[in-house]
């Protein structure tokens, strides 16, 4: 009898986890197009069907800090051909990173849909930055004509920030001393339904005075809009010291899911919290176990509604010991189980940075778009997972 269970889970196993045929479509390869190397993958779907892809542009080399621009690539066929690259932001020979698009839907001035692409600039290395030694800020440009024109630039940066740098600019006194920020790399999102219906929540991460042990010093958190960009809200820290890169989904009843990259190594497993109150505050931590991890970014994304539940998706390298197996989850509960997942990429061999950082997007009832960095951040490409 005991046999007999086993081999019924292992087939109820092997019926859920389904290994993906994989079509890959480079679209930011790293030596072209003016760049050294590309990394942070953003994607966003129009009204009309069309796709945009974001990263950063890295001009000289590779590295997380220096000449860095935000580029930009549109599909109309579904991801299946790209443009040329655009340059969307240029912040001279400065660090311009962390692109977190979305498209405000609910704003009666652009019933067509309106993109707001959050970004931070910054004038010095992570590590410093911990160190209290530069600043990073946070801006926004928007687009009402699908990323053809885009508007000036607007600084953010004391309404979602808590940066104590008064030498710098004299309403930067906070004394929460925040010193690294990011915004969540990927996909901002926006509420469809609810109370909160309008909402944009940018899912972000800070450390917090002097450097601590195990990343203590970082913990993630969000900001939000309720008047189309007009004012911003900072929302509560998630209270999970190392939380660091995260990305958010809606739930039902104005709940929102935060889901985190643990950067303190010490569990090799997504962090997640739920809000009741759209993201303003956390009622409940926890870490998820089904969401192993490597420590790297990952991706969630409301895909639709089930029994008034909302369907997630979930995207990451599925790995505790490197970026490789990237996988795509989906859950028609809200996050407590995850019964389906689609293996998007594979070495074989645990191959550092075969499939790293990545986002996803909606393409159509049955499909979900990934776009991820892969063959050790030699490129980045989109694919196609067929529900």
């Amino acid at each position: 009898m005991n046999r007999n269970k086993l081999l019924t889970g292992l087939l109820l196993l092997l019926c859920t986890t389904v290994f993906a045929q994989i079509q890959k479509v480079p679209v930011f390869v790293s030596g072209t197009e003016g760049h050294a190397s590309y990394r942070i993958p953003a994607v966003i779907s129009l009204p009309g069907g069309q796709l945009l892809a974001f990263a950063e542009g890295r001009v000289h080399d590779s590295d997380d800090f220096g000449d860095i621009n935000i580029v930009m690539k549109h599909s109309k066929d579904g991801g299946k051909t790209w443009s040329a690259l655009t340059q969307v932001v240029d912040y001279d020979n400065k660090q311009a990173g962390n692109p977190a698009p979305v498209v405000d839907l609910s704003d009666p001035a652009f019933p067509g849909g309106r993109i707001f692409l959050f970004y931070n600039t910054g004038n010095a290395h992570e590590g410093d930055l911990r160190k209290g030694q530069g600043y990073r800020e946070v801006w926004y440009i928007t687009s009402a004509d699908g990323g053809i024109t885009w508007s000036d630039a607007v600084n953010i940066t004391t309404e979602v920030h808590r940066l104590n740098q008064p030498a710098v600019n004299p309403a930067y006194n906070f004394k929460g001393d925040w010193r690294a920020y990011a915004n969540t790399p990927g996909h901002a999102m926006q509420f469809s339904t609810g109370k909160y219906r309008g909402r944009m929540y940018v899912a972000a991460n800070h450390s917090e005075g002097t450097p601590q042990k195990a990343a203590g010093d970082y913990c993630a958190h969000g900001y939000y809009t309720d008047d189309h960009g007009k004012t911003f809200h900072l929302g509560q820290s998630l209270p999970m010291p190392g939380s660091n890169e995260s990305t958010a989904a809606e739930l039902s009843d104005g709940k929102l899911m935060i889901n985190s990259r643990n950067e303190r190594h010490d569990v090799k497993a997504r962090l997640i919290g739920i809000s009741n109150d759209g993201g303003a505050t956390w009622s409940k931590t926890y870490v998820d176990h089904q969401l192993p991890d490597p420590v790297c970014e990952g991706s969630i994304l409301t895909i639709g509604w089930k029994k008034k539940k909302a369907v997630l998706a979930f995207c990451n390298a599925a790995d505790t010991a490197t970026r490789d197996n990237l996988t795509l989850r989906i859950s028609y509960d809200e996050g407590k189980t995850w019964p389906k997942s689609y293996v998007v990429a594979n070495s074989g061999k645990s191959v550092p940075g075969y499939a790293a950082y990545s986002d996803i997007v909606k393409v159509d009832k049955e499909k979900i778009g990934v776009l991820y960095e892969a063959d050790s951040y030699k490129q980045i490409v989109f694919t196609i997972v067929d529900l």
